[in-house]
């Protein structure tokens, strides 16, 4: 290991000794003085995390946090200087992690708010006009080729819990203790303008914007819907996109893989 390597190693690990190469310029103990260094880092990245995930926090207390944490920081140091860019990972660390282990739901409540924050992070892009959408809609007969891009801040959680009511009781829209965390719910995450919102959705309407995400053609992706949930309406999924300016551009794919816009 370079002597780089050896000193992000020691920053993180607690029980490794200063790296033996570290001098101090006024003649102090470097051993203290990185101590100190190495403290600060850590507290620093903790607060980070608090401040990215704070219904995680609220529901597990701020001591048992920043002790999660600080585990997490030393087995998942970030990869960028961008801090609002660090705990990506946190969800698929919680989950394993052991003393977390009696809120199942916790994980998944971490997914949420980093698509939150990914979502305000991601690339403004013009919303399509209603016109262009009800143009191509007027020609049912071509629904097989249609196919919609979506927001890139848009993101989708599937979970076995109750993360949007979780999520909605830490913002006072509900009352916590009317919440039951054990019941299935997806929810939609979209940024209007600079406001990030989260919605629940039914679970066939997830699998039908899921479906557009992956480029099937609308008529495609509504049959996988239609399948799970004979109750899913196109109609109402797809006004609920365009007034949260969710879709952002449709064309019709011809039989030579082009896309062309819709006329």
């Amino acid at each position: 290991m370079n002597s780089q390597g050896e000193f992000v190693a020691a920053l993180l690990d607690p029980e490794r000794d200063c790296p033996a190469q570290l001098t101090s310029w006024n003649g102090s103990d470097p051993s203290a003085r990185f101590s100190v260094y190495r403290n600060n880092v850590l507290s620093s990245l903790i607060d980070a995390l608090a401040d990215s995930f704070p219904v995680v926090q609220q529901l597990v207390g701020e001591e048992f946090f920043r002790a999660m944490a600080a585990v997490f920081v030393r087995h998942s140091p970030p990869r960028t200087r961008v801090l609002g860019e660090y705990g990506a990972g946190l969800g698929d660390f919680i989950q394993g992690f052991g003393p977390a282990a009696s809120l199942p739901y916790l994980a998944d409540v971490a997914r949420l708010e980093w698509l939150r924050i990914r979502a305000y992070q991601a690339a403004d892009t013009a919303p399509l006009a209603s016109d262009t959408l009800a143009t191509a809609l007027a020609t049912p007969d071509r629904l097989g080729q249609l196919q919609l891009q979506l927001q890139p801040a848009l993101g989708l959680l599937d979970s076995r819990f109750a993360v949007v009511s979780l999520w909605a009781a830490h913002q006072g829209a509900l009352q916590i203790a009317q919440v039951d965390p054990y019941q299935a719910q997806s929810a939609l995450v979209l940024r209007n303008g600079l406001h990030v919102e989260v919605i629940g959705i039914a679970s066939s309407d997830s699998l039908f914007i899921h479906g557009l995400e992956q480029g099937l053609a609308l008529a495609q992706a509504a049959q996988q819907a239609h399948e799970l949930d004979p109750q899913f309406d196109l109609g109402r999924c797809l006004a609920h996109l365009l007034r949260a300016g969710a879709i952002t551009h449709c064309a019709y794919a011809s039989t030579e893989g082009h896309c062309h816009e819709p006329r």
